[in-house]
Protein backbone atom coordinates (compact mmCIF):
# COMPACT_ATOMS: atom_id res chain seq x y z
CA UNK A 1 0.00 0.00 0.00
CA UNK A 2 0.89 3.52 -0.12
CA UNK A 3 0.34 4.64 3.37
CA UNK A 4 0.32 8.46 4.69
CA UNK A 5 1.77 8.99 8.41
CA UNK A 6 1.04 11.78 10.44
CA UNK A 7 3.25 11.98 13.41
CA UNK A 8 5.62 10.01 12.19
CA UNK A 9 8.91 11.31 14.66
CA UNK A 10 6.88 10.63 17.27
CA UNK A 11 7.42 7.73 19.99
CA UNK A 12 4.81 5.22 18.23
CA UNK A 13 5.03 7.18 14.40
CA UNK A 14 8.79 6.14 14.47
CA UNK A 15 7.24 2.25 15.35
CA UNK A 16 4.64 2.75 12.67
CA UNK A 17 7.03 3.34 10.10
CA UNK A 18 9.53 1.29 10.62
CA UNK A 19 6.96 -1.37 10.67
CA UNK A 20 5.01 -0.09 7.47
CA UNK A 21 8.54 -0.16 5.33
CA UNK A 22 8.99 -3.47 6.90
CA UNK A 23 5.96 -4.90 5.29
CA UNK A 24 6.91 -3.68 2.09
CA UNK A 25 4.57 -0.53 2.08
CA UNK A 26 5.64 2.65 0.55
CA UNK A 27 5.13 6.00 3.17
CA UNK A 28 4.62 9.54 2.98
CA UNK A 29 5.70 11.07 5.91
CA UNK A 30 3.29 14.22 6.62
CA UNK A 31 5.07 15.80 9.47
CA UNK A 32 6.28 19.67 10.74
CA UNK A 33 10.11 19.15 10.15
CA UNK A 34 10.23 17.01 7.02
CA UNK A 35 14.64 17.07 8.12
CA UNK A 36 13.76 14.90 11.44
CA UNK A 37 12.23 12.17 9.30
CA UNK A 38 15.00 9.61 8.89
CA UNK A 39 15.96 8.24 5.91
CA UNK A 40 14.92 5.10 4.54
CA UNK A 41 14.13 3.63 1.57
CA UNK A 42 10.50 3.49 0.50
CA UNK A 43 9.95 6.93 2.45
CA UNK A 44 9.39 10.30 1.69
CA UNK A 45 8.85 12.86 3.93
CA UNK A 46 6.35 16.18 3.14
CA UNK A 47 5.69 19.41 5.16
CA UNK A 48 2.03 19.54 6.14
CA UNK A 49 0.28 21.42 8.53
CA UNK A 50 -1.66 19.33 10.71
CA UNK A 51 -4.24 21.34 11.67
CA UNK A 52 -5.53 22.44 8.24
CA UNK A 53 -7.48 19.85 6.38
CA UNK A 54 -7.45 21.58 3.05
CA UNK A 55 -3.70 21.43 2.57
CA UNK A 56 -4.01 17.58 4.39
CA UNK A 57 -6.65 16.11 1.71
CA UNK A 58 -4.54 17.66 -1.20
CA UNK A 59 -1.34 15.58 0.44
CA UNK A 60 -3.55 12.86 0.96
CA UNK A 61 -4.69 12.43 -2.36
CA UNK A 62 -3.16 9.13 -4.29
CA UNK A 63 -2.53 7.25 -0.76
CA UNK A 64 -4.76 3.68 -0.14
CA UNK A 65 -4.55 4.66 3.85
CA UNK A 66 -3.91 7.43 6.46
CA UNK A 67 -2.03 6.21 9.63
CA UNK A 68 -2.00 9.30 12.36
CA UNK A 69 -0.39 9.08 15.62
CA UNK A 70 -0.81 12.99 15.84
CA UNK A 71 -0.04 14.44 19.59
CA UNK A 72 -1.41 17.77 20.12
CA UNK A 73 1.79 18.37 22.54
CA UNK A 74 2.45 16.91 25.91
CA UNK A 75 3.17 19.70 28.30
CA UNK A 76 1.46 22.41 26.03
CA UNK A 77 -1.35 24.04 28.23
CA UNK A 78 -3.31 24.26 25.11
CA UNK A 79 -3.23 20.60 24.03
CA UNK A 80 -7.16 19.95 24.47
CA UNK A 81 -7.92 22.99 22.21
CA UNK A 82 -5.00 21.40 19.42
CA UNK A 83 -5.35 17.44 19.91
CA UNK A 84 -9.11 18.10 19.43
CA UNK A 85 -8.69 20.28 16.40
CA UNK A 86 -5.49 18.39 15.02
CA UNK A 87 -8.02 15.44 15.32
CA UNK A 88 -11.02 16.89 13.66
CA UNK A 89 -8.61 18.35 10.63
CA UNK A 90 -6.81 14.69 10.33
CA UNK A 91 -10.56 13.58 10.18
CA UNK A 92 -11.89 16.02 7.07
CA UNK A 93 -8.70 15.53 5.38
CA UNK A 94 -8.90 12.06 5.22
CA UNK A 95 -13.06 12.26 4.42
CA UNK A 96 -12.03 14.96 1.36
CA UNK A 97 -9.59 12.98 0.24
CA UNK A 98 -11.82 9.67 0.19
CA UNK A 99 -9.21 7.29 2.00
CA UNK A 100 -9.90 5.33 5.44
CA UNK A 101 -8.26 6.62 8.49
CA UNK A 102 -6.78 4.82 11.05
CA UNK A 103 -5.92 7.23 14.21
CA UNK A 104 -4.38 6.75 17.52
CA UNK A 105 -6.07 7.69 20.23
CA UNK A 106 -5.66 7.96 23.97
CA UNK A 107 -6.44 4.69 26.89
CA UNK A 108 -8.67 7.55 28.94
CA UNK A 109 -11.68 6.85 26.72
CA UNK A 110 -11.82 3.09 27.87
CA UNK A 111 -14.36 1.87 30.33
CA UNK A 112 -13.73 0.46 33.67
CA UNK A 113 -15.71 -2.33 35.49
CA UNK A 114 -18.31 0.14 36.77
CA UNK A 115 -19.01 1.74 33.60
CA UNK A 116 -16.92 5.05 33.39
CA UNK A 117 -14.59 6.22 31.26
CA UNK A 118 -11.23 6.08 32.81
CA UNK A 119 -10.56 9.63 32.50
CA UNK A 120 -13.03 10.74 34.45
CA UNK A 121 -11.58 9.12 37.56
CA UNK A 122 -10.15 10.66 40.19
CA UNK A 123 -6.50 9.15 40.04
CA UNK A 124 -6.25 9.88 36.53
CA UNK A 125 -3.07 11.63 35.92
CA UNK A 126 -3.49 15.23 36.07
CA UNK A 127 -0.66 15.62 33.53
CA UNK A 128 -2.14 13.63 30.49
CA UNK A 129 -5.98 15.02 31.61
CA UNK A 130 -6.20 17.07 29.47
CA UNK A 131 -4.92 15.36 26.46
CA UNK A 132 -7.04 12.04 26.97
CA UNK A 133 -10.09 14.40 27.23
CA UNK A 134 -9.32 16.01 23.78
CA UNK A 135 -8.70 12.29 22.75
CA UNK A 136 -12.05 11.01 24.20
CA UNK A 137 -14.07 13.89 22.69
CA UNK A 138 -12.38 13.50 19.58
CA UNK A 139 -13.45 9.91 19.20
CA UNK A 140 -16.86 10.95 20.32
CA UNK A 141 -17.07 12.78 17.31
CA UNK A 142 -16.24 10.58 14.97
CA UNK A 143 -19.11 7.76 16.13
CA UNK A 144 -21.39 11.14 16.06
CA UNK A 145 -20.41 11.75 12.74
CA UNK A 146 -21.87 10.06 9.10
CA UNK A 147 -18.27 9.15 7.99
CA UNK A 148 -17.26 6.11 8.83
CA UNK A 149 -14.33 5.78 7.03
CA UNK A 150 -12.00 5.26 10.58
CA UNK A 151 -10.56 3.23 12.88
CA UNK A 152 -9.87 4.72 16.06
CA UNK A 153 -6.91 2.84 18.00
CA UNK A 154 -6.55 2.77 22.06
CA UNK A 155 -3.38 2.10 23.30
CA UNK A 156 -3.10 0.19 26.92
CA UNK A 157 -1.89 2.56 29.71
CA UNK A 158 1.92 1.83 29.50
CA UNK A 159 3.05 1.87 26.10
CA UNK A 160 7.28 0.71 26.84
CA UNK A 161 9.96 0.96 23.79
CA UNK A 162 10.62 -2.80 24.54
CA UNK A 163 10.83 -5.27 21.73
CA UNK A 164 9.02 -6.67 18.73
CA UNK A 165 7.59 -9.91 20.04
CA UNK A 166 5.01 -10.20 17.30
CA UNK A 167 2.18 -10.34 19.83
CA UNK A 168 -0.62 -9.27 21.26
CA UNK A 169 -4.32 -9.19 22.23
CA UNK A 170 -7.89 -7.04 21.53
CA UNK A 171 -10.24 -5.89 22.66
CA UNK A 172 -13.32 -3.11 22.06
CA UNK A 173 -14.01 -0.50 25.10
CA UNK A 174 -12.25 -1.93 27.99
CA UNK A 175 -8.61 -2.36 28.62
CA UNK A 176 -6.54 -5.43 27.72
CA UNK A 177 -4.92 -6.74 31.11
CA UNK A 178 -2.42 -9.53 31.27
CA UNK A 179 -2.37 -12.08 34.38
CA UNK A 180 -0.87 -9.30 37.22
CA UNK A 181 -3.53 -7.01 35.95
CA UNK A 182 -1.10 -4.80 33.77
CA UNK A 183 -1.94 -3.09 30.78
CA UNK A 184 0.41 -2.46 28.33
CA UNK A 185 2.66 -3.09 25.11
CA UNK A 186 5.69 -2.48 23.46
CA UNK A 187 5.19 0.27 20.97
CA UNK A 188 6.82 -2.35 18.19
CA UNK A 189 3.88 -4.54 18.95
CA UNK A 190 1.42 -1.59 19.21
CA UNK A 191 3.09 -0.87 15.34
CA UNK A 192 2.31 -4.42 14.63
CA UNK A 193 -1.20 -3.99 15.81
CA UNK A 194 -1.96 -0.96 13.79
CA UNK A 195 -0.63 -2.35 10.69
CA UNK A 196 -2.32 -5.64 10.86
CA UNK A 197 -5.24 -3.47 10.87
CA UNK A 198 -4.05 -1.83 8.24
CA UNK A 199 -3.81 -4.58 5.82
CA UNK A 200 -6.87 -6.69 7.37
CA UNK A 201 -9.66 -4.09 8.48
CA UNK A 202 -11.87 -5.51 11.54
CA UNK A 203 -12.54 -2.58 13.33
CA UNK A 204 -13.83 0.24 10.65
CA UNK A 205 -15.95 2.80 11.88
CA UNK A 206 -15.23 1.86 15.45
CA UNK A 207 -12.43 1.59 18.32
CA UNK A 208 -10.61 -1.25 19.59
CA UNK A 209 -7.59 -1.86 21.99
CA UNK A 210 -4.66 -3.87 22.53
CA UNK A 211 -1.93 -5.22 24.99
CA UNK A 212 -0.21 -8.38 26.09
Amino acid sequence: MKIALIGATGFVGKEVLTEAVSRGHTVTALVRNPEKVEAIEGVTAAKVDASDAAALAQALAGHDLVISAFNGGWGDPDIYNKHLNGSRAIAAGSEQAGIPLITVGGAGSLYAPDGSQFVDGPDFPADYKAGATAARDSLSELKAGSWGNWTFVSPPFHIEPGTRRGIYRTNLDSPVTDDAGASTISAPDLAVAILDEAEMPKHRGRRFTVGY
